[in-house]
């Protein structure tokens, strides 16, 4: 008994430790003053890597999500003769929940996981310490441009998700399942509100970016520098950025409903 009890409070220390360096690089990186010129270019590489090569598995998933939404909408509100809403339901689903969410976890699980493994690589080869050895800031160098990077690229990819998913929508109810596109636009501009609707989902998406880029970088600038440790990281990343990314939803979508 007294052993489980050591070993179940060595677990919460560490756990605490853990806790506490990730604040501890959060804080580090809010506080940095950016040097533009120097960090700029790095910045744009970052938003290379992590947004731009993320395109391929936002449209596909975005598309394919719009076309599901699309059909099962079409034959729920068919039941009630409602068809003429299936604009609306489609464009508030994504544009409040599915965008944001989604999009957030596609990005952990394509670029958060790189940017852990990449960071973790560079630990276990001790790039990161031979930096520091020649007066180079690994927080400047290596671990800002990608943080800010991730933060900065989950809102763009929000924004083409959602439009790309809409996209998906009107192919299957107008040009599949025959609604009229006039409607089916018309009652979309009329229920989408860009404060209430958009406006909160973009918010959504940067509070998510800026979690999954904090929990990416953290995992893989204190992951152990080994093969094994580098594997786990990573896993660790993905996993946490989903959980995290849901009960943050819930916690946002819970106070936009009641008004900021």
């Amino acid at each position: 008994m007294n052993n489980y009890v050591a070993v179940l409070g060595e677990r919460f220390l560490c756990y605490l430790q853990r806790v506490g360096q990730a604040g501890i690089l959060l804080f580090r990186l809010l506080l940095k003053t950016p040097k533009l010129c120097l960090e700029l270019p790095l910045l744009v590489e970052q938003l290379y890597s992590s947004g731009v090569l993320s395109l391929v598995i936002i449209l596909t998933s975005s598309v394919f999500i719009g076309m599901v939404l699309a059909l099962q909408g079409y034959h729920t509100l068919s039941s009630f003769g409602a068809l003429q809403q299936l604009g609306p339901l489609v464009a508030l689903s994504v544009a409040r929940e599915l965008g944001p969410v989604v999009t957030a976890i596609l990005f952990a699980g394509r670029a958060g996981a790189a940017i852990t493994a990449e960071i973790a690589l560079m630990q276990a080869t001790e790039q990161l310490a031979s930096m520091e050895m020649l007066a180079v800031d690994p927080l400047s160098r290596v671990i800002a441009p990608r943080f800010w990077g991730g933060m900065l690229a989950v809102p763009l990819l929000t924004i083409i998700f959602d439009s790309a998913a809409i996209f998906g929508a009107f192919i299957v109810g107008v040009k599949w399942l025959g609604l009229d596109g006039g409607i089916f636009w018309a009652n979309m501009q009329a229920a989408v509100d860009f404060k209430t609707d958009i406006a909160n989902g973009i918010i959504k998406s940067v509070v998510f970016g800026a979690i999954v880029s904090w929990i990416a970088v953290c995992q893989g600038y204190y992951g152990e520098p080994t093969a094994s440790g580098v594997a786990t990281s990573t896993t660790r990343t993905v996993v946490y950025s989903a959980v995290l990314v849901l009960a943050l939803d819930f916690v946002l979508t819970m106070i936009m409903l009641q008004g900021w």
